[in-house]
């Protein structure tokens, strides 16, 4: 009943431009183009641009060198923002943390782990809180990640295309033979009885040649079929695997690829996190708070309890439900 709460309340004030920071890597030509484009597109005041500066192109930042990046962000980040926008895809890691997540958190290693051990939760998972800073001290943050401009204009152009559309798609839920990365195939029944999600359960290694995907989640370390689908604009997309979230260079299936296929936002861990559920998306969550009228970076993140080792790309404000006033 806790988990389905979002589907069956009203729905609450969604984040908006006013509330969300970005933040531009002044030495990465690449980012600062992403960063005005993001602020022009979604009206964000320009006292919400956060400039640092770092070597671009890496994979990985050391944990004292964030720390005076952070230190930076959060001198110029006004005390109403309470919510980050990245505008890169590498770096997409700080040390054993995603840098989503150490962005949110700050770099802590209680949020990572060795072997296949749980992680600190997330105060924000599962949670009705409506302002994340104000309420838990936390920014959740999401990466505008891409690999060229044009991938970026497109994820962004889709994100606000989505506002209000309150799309005709459906949910697509796969239990692969993949029995170790399925493990989310147990709470697929819950999202099923979530009024609107249109919920469908799968068991096939790939969904094809459908027209209407809002929600896909799969376990796979490579999803096929993407280039025969359609994903409406706000699609969430992922798959359970321990490395999506290397996003320049994985050894797996990259989370950017859901971007690129059209998907507007999707998830992947940046360092091996086993199977544990905790550490992914739960599927009924996001689909509930999202349909409740959450933009995409507050029903994903609600949707994690363990995210300290996993990355959120896409674009946040993307709302497809959110209701004229909220």
């Amino acid at each position: 009943m806790v988990l389905l709460f979002a589907a069956v309340s009203p729905p609450a004030r969604a984040l908006d431009s006013r509330q969300l920071g970005i933040v531009v890597n002044t030495r990465d030509a690449l980012s600062v183009e992403i960063g005005k484009y993001y602020a022009a597109r979604r009206g964000i005041p320009f006292q919400n641009v956060i400039r640092i500066g770092f070597a671009p192109g890496r994979a990985v930042l050391a944990a004292d060198e964030f720390a005076a990046l952070k230190v930076s962000a959060d001198e110029q980040t006004l005390p109403h923002i309470q919510a980050y926008a990245l505008t890169w895809a590498a770096p997409y890691r700080v040390e054993c943390m995603s840098i989503t997540s150490a962005f949110a958190f700050g770099f802590d290693p209680a949020y990572c782990a060795e072997d296949c051990r749980a992680t600190r939760q997330s105060p924000y998972f599962n949670s009705l809180a409506r302002l994340p800073f104000t309420q838990l001290n936390i920014r959740p943050t999401m990466a505008i990640a891409a690999l060229s401009l044009e991938e970026a204009k497109a994820l962004i152009d889709r994100g606000v295309q989505s506002d209000g559309s309150r799309p005709a798609g459906a949910a697509y839920l796969l239990s692969t033979s993949d029995s170790a990365r399925s493990v989310r195939g147990a709470s697929y029944p819950l999202a099923q009885k979530i009024p609107g999600a249109r919920a469908r359960v799968l068991e096939q290694d790939a969904l094809k040649d459908a027209k209407d995907v809002l929600f896909y989640f799969i376990g796979k370390d490579r999803v096929e079929g993407l280039d025969t689908l359609r994903f409406v604009p706000g699609a969430i997309a992922d798959h359970l695997t321990s490395f999506g979230g290397q996003l320049t260079d994985s050894s797996q299936m990259s989370a950017l690829r859901w971007l690129e296929a059209g998907a507007t936002g999707s998830y992947g861990t940046v360092v091996e996190p086993c199977n544990l559920p905790e550490k992914f998306p739960h599927p009924a969550l996001a689909i509930g708070n999202y349909l409740a009228g959450d933009t995409l970076i507050e029903a994903y993140w609600k949707s994690v309890a363990m995210p300290g080792q996993g990355i959120f790309v896409g674009e946040p404000l993307a709302a497809p439900f959110r209701r004229k006033g909220h």
